[in-house]
């Protein structure tokens, strides 16, 4: 059965019973349809296009008719018309190569007497044009800005700004008739044409200056919103003409950032919004925000800006979350502005942390890292231990990372920040990061007055818990360094000092080592901590001869890394008392230096008032220990150290970390050595760096926080997110031997993972690398891995990178040669 017509067809798909009939229908009437297209039938054309254009909206196959459509357009019909350019911008796309005909059909059309057939033209225009297109009716749609009438003006603004989106060099053809246009007094071209001004600027900054005179108008089109009465043709919820008011607030943003004369011109109009528009509705709502966003970019004064983040305050107030969190994601862009102002709205912000909706919790604890200072810090410390208690795991390795840096950085007193690293340790210590133990192990080594109270508060802890791996690391490592100072002073966080025996000691490590949460690295501290209990002259007998028993039982450990370090500690107690003591006696201080994590995900430091200094670490008593400058570690008591490494008898031209290569491409040593035989490869050559800039102390507040933790040496990559950057270590015993360390951190919010990082040098020089210390880097989080090279003396050292991972889902895998290190790293020959 063929249908006559569209409502005919409609009826007829409609009284289908199954899905095999409406396509059984389709195709047939399909067929018709092509049928009467061979025929050429102009009186059936229309109705045929009709059907057909609603059978590509059932999904359909309906190509074999844009050569009827492109006829249709030439009728003098305007129903016909209006029904051909409809099938032009469903059945074609800019990339087809049948737009070219309809190219004539536009610009005759543009130049028609009937403003409703040039509508169409326009519209189409907007919708399809390509590039070609867009350059060949440029000059039409320029003349079309300068209609007379308003319908053509509006639709002509929307064709030049999909001109400029396609040909930005096209541009300044539009330019003047865009300055006539932001005059018009209809609202309709009035907002097109502030959307066309909004891409020239932001596409070309020539512009920029060509619009800033254009400030006082735009100022009284807002003020005139502003201030008239009830509109009833423009009013959406008793506010005039949001849209409009929301584009030129966009506008005046882009004209007034960096230009102080523009920013002083829109002032006023702009406290005048803020004040006068109602926020008990969604409408003002969004011009309050926009406001808002145009006073922090723009040079405004600091009244003004305080008075925008009291509107965001106000906006945390709010029962809807989508504006809740608007609020806390601005205020987190804003915070190193003025973090005075957010101050004022902190106890809201920490509300927010208790929010059913996982967003806004994400966004408040990030807020809240940032406002953490002197002042404030035993109060937030408090809310946001509060928080990790309930929070879920996901939050968890953050917060325990910016937790302890914040205490790390404020704290008020040594006691205090054990105290709270301590908690930290109880509640999330399956959470905490390898750095953020070093860094309170070193803090307690350093804090001799205190090691016996964190001794009987880890002992305890332990106790109670041992489930959670950094508390029961941290709980061994002290109670083997200074179990003597429990059997001497007993336990000294109570009321009352508690005795403790050597027993209960070695019981409770033992209790560890035996447990379920023991993994190998859990037994190798216990192995080594109850060693080190055994050579103390507090330790009994029996419980000495114990020990010497169980490390002889770990001596057939089938895990050969306990195996190795039951057989090394075991073959220690063959020597005599003195001996051993001397050999397990407490290890010294180790060496300070300032943690390497303080950037939380939206890349802002912990706290945004005060920068730490390196010798805050460990907090205000020890600013006299000097900490290495440029991270690089050349103190007189490493030299033996560094001779002792660069000593090693093998090593090998080159080398690659072990972490595995991406699967899409695989890497020998053989084709890395090969790299220097082959002629320079396009890849990115790293231009020799200046050197590195020392790490004295970190900008003043007011300058703009870092986005990444900083990496002091010489930089070797800065793409994709990715920065790295190497570090050489030279010892004046061994001339020609150089450890480089690298370093690795994440310069945006997007992890980076399956971080391989592979080195080649030429082959007059040899390497060796050490594993990396973790193939997943994290946002804020600085991983390393080290290198030995060994090079003629007075030679430079040259190193070509290999560098593959994973950001955003995205491989990359790169390459770049790096002769960045001073000359004379190897030293002089003589």
């Amino acid at each position: 059965m063929v249908y006559h017509n569209l409502k005919a067809l409609i009826k007829g798909i409609r009284a289908c019973k199954t899905v095999a009939d409406e396509r059984a229908l389709i195709k047939q009437e399909s067929a018709a349809i092509r049928a009467s297209f061979r025929e050429e039938d102009s009186y059936a054309r229309h109705n045929n296009v009709a059907k057909l254009l609603y059978i590509h909206m059932l999904g359909s196959e309906a190509h074999f008719g844009q050569m009827e459509c492109l006829k249709l357009v030439a009728s003098p019909r305007f129903g016909d018309k209006r029904l051909g350019y409809l099938g032009i911008m469903l059945l074609l796309d800019e990339s087809q190569e049948v737009l070219t005909l309809v190219t004539n059909s536009l610009k005759n059309d543009m130049n028609h007497a009937n403003m409703y057939a040039v509508g169409l033209a326009l519209c189409t225009f907007a919708d399809i044009a390509s590039e070609e297109m867009s350059r060949d009716l440029a000059n039409e749609i320029e003349k079309l800005l300068g209609s007379s009438n308003t319908y053509i003006r509006k639709k002509a603004a929307l064709c030049a700004l999909r001109v400029i989106k396609k040909v930005p060099d096209l541009a300044d053809h539009f330019v003047n008739k865009s300055k006539n246009l932001l005059a018009d007094r209809n609202h309709g071209v009035l907002l097109t044409a502030i959307t066309l001004v909004i891409e020239m600027v932001q596409i070309d900054p020539a512009c920029l200056e060509e619009f800033r005179n254009a400030v006082p108008l735009l100022v009284r089109h807002l003020k005139s919103l502003v201030t008239t009465g009830y509109s009833p043709e423009h009013d959406v919820s008793g506010i005039t003409d949001p849209f409009l008011q929301v584009k030129i607030l966009r506008l005046l943003r882009l004209l007034g950032k960096g230009d102080v004369n523009a920013s002083e011109t829109m002032n006023d109009i702009l406290a005048q919004v803020a004040t006068n528009t109602d926020s008990t509705k969604n409408v003002g709502n969004s011009i309050l925000y926009e406001t808002v966003l145009t006073v922090l970019e723009i040079e405004a004064d600091t009244g003004l800006r305080v008075m925008a983040i009291n509107i965001l305050g106000k906006f945390l107030s709010n029962r809807d979350n989508n504006i809740r969190y608007v609020a806390l994601n601005t205020l987190n862009k804003v915070v190193s502005i003025d973090t005075n102002a957010v101050q004022r709205h902190r106890n809201i912000i920490l509300d927010c942390l208790r929010d059913g909706d996982i967003s806004i919790r994400r966004r408040a604890l990030e807020l809240s890292y940032a406002l953490i200072n002197e002042t404030n810090v035993r109060v937030l410390i408090r809310e946001l231990l509060a928080f990790l208690e309930v929070a879920d795991d996901e939050f968890k390795l953050g917060m325990t990372t910016q937790i302890c840096l914040a205490a790390e950085r404020f704290a008020p007193n040594r006691r205090w920040h054990i105290d709270t690293v301590l908690r930290v340790l109880k509640l999330a210590g399956n959470f905490v990061r390898e750095e953020i133990l070093s860094a309170f192990i070193r803090l307690v080594a350093y804090t001799p007055e205190l090691q016996a109270y964190t001794a009987s508060k880890l002992y305890n802890a332990l106790r109670t818990d041992i489930s959670q791996e950094s508390l029961t690391l941290a709980a061994t490592w002290v109670i083997g360094e200074y179990s003597e100072i429990l059997l001497e002073g007993g336990l000294v966080d109570e009321d009352s000092p508690k005795p403790v025996t050597d027993a209960e000691l070695v019981d409770l490590l033992v209790s560890v080592l035996d447990s379920p949460y023991a993994n190998y690295l859990t037994r190798q501290f216990v192995l080594t901590a109850i060693t080190k209990i055994a050579s103390r002259p507090t330790t009994s007998q029996p419980q000495q001869e114990r020990i010497q028993n169980l490390l002889a039982s770990y001596t057939t450990s089938p895990e050969l890394e306990i195996q190795q370090r039951a057989v090394e500690l075991a073959s220690l107690f063959s020597l005599g008392q003195d001996l051993r003591s001397g050999i397990l006696e407490r290890m010294p201080p180790p060496e300070l230096k300032a943690t390497v994590m303080g950037v939380v995900s939206e890349n802002k430091p912990v706290g945004s008032v005060q920068p730490s200094k390196d010798g805050d670490l460990l907090g205000d008593d020890v600013s006299s220990t000097p900490a290495p400058s440029n991270g690089v570690a050349v103190a007189q008591n490493n030299q033996d150290l560094l001779a002792e490494i660069f000593g090693s008898s093998s090593s090998t031209t080159a080398a690659a970390s072990p972490a595995p290569a991406p699967p899409s491409r695989a890497t020998t040593v053989q084709d890395i050595l090969g790299l220097f035989d082959s002629s320079p490869s396009p890849a990115v050559t790293a231009a020799s760096p200046p050197p590195p800039t020392t790490t004295a102390s970190p900008p003043p507040a007011a300058a703009a926080a870092p986005a990444v933790p900083h990496l002091s040496g010489y930089p070797a990559y800065d793409k994709n997110e990715l920065k790295i950057t190497l570090t050489p270590q030279t010892s004046p015993q061994r001339p020609g031997a150089v450890i480089v360390l690298a370093r690795f951190a994440v310069t945006g919010s997007t992890p980076v993972s399956g971080l391989t990082f592979q080195a080649a040098v030429p082959k007059s020089q040899q390497l060796q690398m050490l594993p990396i210390s973790n193939a997943n880097v994290l946002p804020g989080a600085v991983e390393t891995q080290q290198m030995r090279i060994i090079a003629p003396v007075g030679a430079s050292v040259r190193l070509r990178l290999r560098i593959a991972y994973t950001v955003g889902g995205r491989p990359i895998q790169e390459q770049v040669d790096f002769a960045g290190f001073p000359p004379g790293l190897t030293g002089t020959p003589s």
